[in-house]
């Protein structure tokens, strides 16, 4: 009989690829939506992949389609159900309540999907949200710097990778503004379907950002690692960097993984990992970004595993299944980091430097997803980032300054537009 699979929702290359020769072959069935599958030719990429069992298109973003797909499915028996995006969260969650497997729990999912509702969750625990309201326009916004003097950030409550995020200064800019930020095209990412957009504008909280990786089970941490971050200068926050661990004092990391346990408690957050992001205010108190219940992106989990002793994603795949992971550690022994190889508007007319940038002591991954032709039009959110460098050392520094390095060795020449 063959082994009960694993049902992986969401497809991302890095995760595939690290679970290849490590999970049995044959044991993933991968779950994605229909557009994506055509958008991103999946099918020609999975073709003789000894992971993956099969691949089933489904519109997994619907309301519904986890208990659609029970009903369609009934004696898949998975012995794990695992979301590795953002938009399949709440569907994993489901799909494992159905199926009877360890997971987020419904509840929590939807809770940690909407920033709007985990804002009313979260400060009902006592925990530290900046002022925020839903807005439908550019009027609201308004309003809302007129009660809220000072900067504001335009956030949408139901997307990812800082999609539609951008902070405001001057009332003057408001307009223009809004008109970025409900653009929200995620391209091949994303099915062709429109999605619900609601707006929220918030306080800016000026301050240092972190963000917990954090594995549970039924509830209570087993592992959880504090990452720094470091953003782009200018308007549209996204991250140009990520350190690991942290290089911080003691008490705040303990202070961080102390908050995100009341989030996973408040949101009732049972099984799985949370990714969930602080912004420590000048006034020394953790303010919540927000919260995701699923792995990490931007390479962080692969900069865990560099960090620490520790097989993150395999331990979190035996939380799934319902066994024990083995022993997981408290402390890094090292420090690792990802940093963000940047590029001016325009048209990509050559790239240099990769081979230099792969020499750097300590540089383990140097990956550049553009190449001649490509059309920049400017940073607005994560998905724009042209490639990364991947470092690790003895210390969180030393990895940074490594990747710094790296990254200023890959030369993008550009010309206009």
């Amino acid at each position: 009989m063959p082994e009960r699979p694993v049902l992986v929702v969401g497809f991302v290359t890095p995760v595939l690829l690290a679970l290849t020769g490590v999970e049995p072959d044959g044991s993933v069935v991968l779950v994605e939506e229909p557009d994506v599958v055509r958008k991103r030719d999946l099918r020609a990429r999975l073709a003789g992949s000894p992971l993956v069992r099969e691949l089933v298109e489904w519109e997994h973003t619907r309301p519904g389609s986890a208990d659609e797909f029970h009903a369609a499915h009934p004696d898949l028996d998975p012995a794990a159900v695992i979301p590795l995006i953002e938009y399949a969260t709440p569907f994993a969650a489901r799909l494992a309540e159905r199926y009877g497997v360890p997971g987020a729990s419904l509840g929590a999912a939807l809770i940690l999907r909407d920033k709007a509702v985990l804002r009313r969750v979260s400060a009902a625990a006592g925990l530290a949200n900046p002022e925020s309201a839903e807005v439908t326009g550019p009027a609201d916004v308004l309003a809302f710097l007129r009660a809220h003097p000072g900067p504001a950030v335009l956030k949408p409550a139901n997307r990812q990778a800082a999609v539609g995020t951008q902070i405001v200064r001057d009332p003057a800019d408001v307009e223009q503004a809004w008109a970025n930020c409900v653009e929200q095209d995620e391209g091949i990412f994303v099915p062709d379907r429109p999605m619900e957009l609601r707006m929220l504008a918030e306080r800016y909280v000026p301050g240092a950002e972190y963000s917990v990786e954090m594995l549970v089970r039924g509830g209570e941490q087993l592992f959880a690692n504090v990452t720094g971050k470091q953003l782009y200068p200018g308007p549209r926050p996204v991250e140009l960097a990520h350190i690991v661990p942290a290089d911080i004092p003691g008490a705040l990391t303990e202070t961080l993984a102390a908050v995100t346990r009341r989030v996973v408690a408040a949101a009732g957050f049972a099984d799985g990992i949370v990714h969930c992001e602080w912004i420590v205010g000048d006034d020394g108190v953790p303010y919540l970004v927000e919260c995701a219940g699923r792995i990490a992106g931007d390479g962080i989990m692969e900069i865990i595993d560099h960090a620490y002793p520790v097989k993150l994603l395999r331990a979190y795949f035996a939380v799934m299944r319902g066994e024990t992971p083995p022993p997981l550690p408290t402390r890094a022994t090292g420090g690792a980091a990802v940093r963000f190889v940047p590029m001016e508007p325009g048209v990509i007319d050559a790239v240099a430097g990769l081979e230099q940038a792969r020499r750097v002591p300590g540089v383990f991954l140097v990956d550049l997803q553009v190449g001649p032709g490509h059309r920049f039009a400017g940073l607005r959110s994560s998905w724009d980032r042209a490639g990364l460098v991947m470092a690790e050392a003895d210390s969180p520094a030393e990895a940074l300054q490594r990747a710094e390095k790296a990254a200023g060795l890959v030369r993008i020449e550009m010309r206009p537009e």
